[in-house]
């Protein structure tokens, strides 16, 4: 059964702050008008390597923050119909923020399919976050929807209290919400736009992790998304990737402070996924060409890597593996 109704958290604010700094950013990327013929060689095609094809042509198309699922003319592929389930994670109890949709959405239907509950936190994406959780109950699991701001620690406190309340226990952690707006120069990215990043992206990292670690038991594990603007940077999302190195950072030292009580603590770094976090931040004209620089050509889909949070969750994967910041990107040579 969906738990639908958690104590009012007022969220309205977060998300017109985060559109209002889009906006700014849009406006300046209006005035650009940039007028660049793409000219030269024939593009080579997209590499396929996976159970099914995928696709390689993304939509022309821009979403306002904090941006749904629903809206995305291509739809993200989540479902992963070639993966088979085998108890991997039997009778545990997730909790994933950033789980309405994209990464967090896939790697809640795959943790469900391996035997677990999930509890989904997220900001207002009521529509997408309600689809979520149909697909977990169709796997013969329980959800628990819980909206709210990752940056309060008090509701941060509350989530994971919700969690193991409605549940019973506390065993995986995942930590995948994000701010992301790009900045063609330094300049651009104002204090209180620097800062609603660092805030979203780390300490919202912070804050859940601090407050599962009371419930979380020898056998348990924290998975943080990392990515691969954490690994090399970026010129057009500076305080994003900041944030990223931050939490590859925060991903290790973690790891070897919670050694010795068996919990582990891991990161995987995505390149480029069609999830409504780029087409949220990037033009349009951009969005059509996401991935296509990857040595694969193309965006991985959310299902692509869904399975890498799983072999990270499950002590009969990965028992012996803590503190890594596991790259999946499309290229050689991310690390």
């Amino acid at each position: 059964m969906t738990k639908t109704d958690p104590p009012e958290t007022d969220t309205s604010g977060v998300a017109e702050k985060q559109r209002g700094i889009q906006c700014e950013q849009d406006s300046k990327d209006a005035a650009k008008s940039k007028d660049k013929s793409q000219q030269g060689k024939q593009a080579k095609p997209a590499v396929q390597a996976g159970a099914r094809e995928q696709p390689s042509e993304m939509p022309a198309q821009h979403l306002a923050k904090p941006g749904l699922e629903a809206e995305l003319e291509l739809e993200p592929r989540f479902m992963a119909p070639d993966y088979e389930g085998s108890h991997k994670l039997q009778d545990r109890v997730a909790l994933i923020t950033g789980g309405d949709s994209g990464i967090g959405r896939a790697v809640a239907v795959l943790y469900a399919r391996e035997g677990a509950d999930v509890a989904i936190v997220y900001l207002d994406e009521h529509e997408d976050a309600r689809k979520t959780a149909r697909c977990i109950e169709a796997e013969g699991r329980r959800c628990l929807l819980i909206p709210g701001d990752v940056k309060d620690a008090g509701f941060c406190k509350q989530a994971v209290q919700q969690t193991v309340d409605e549940f019973g226990q506390l065993d995986v952690l995942v930590n995948n919400a994000a701010f992301q707006e790009h900045a063609e120069s330094l300049e651009d990215i104002t204090e209180e736009r620097f800062d609603e990043t660092l805030r979203t992206n780390v300490y919202g990292y912070f804050h859940m992790a601090k407050a599962a670690l009371p419930h979380l038991k020898q056998g348990a594990s924290i998975i943080n998304t990392g990515s691969v603007t954490g690994l090399e940077g970026s010129a057009r999302l500076l305080d994003y990737s900041t944030t990223k190195g931050a939490i590859h950072a925060f991903t290790k030292a973690l790891a070897s402070n919670l050694l010795e009580k068996g919990i582990r603590v891991n990161a995987v770094a995505p390149g480029p996924v069609w999830t409504p976090l780029n087409p949220a931040d990037s033009p349009a004209d951009k969005v059509k060409d996401f991935g296509k620089k990857t040595d694969m050509k193309r965006a991985a889909q959310p299902e692509e890597l869904s399975p890498a949070y799983v072999f990270l969750a499950a002590p009969s994967c990965s028992g012996y593996i803590t503190g890594i910041v596991l790259p999946v990107t499309g290229s050689v040579g991310a690390i």
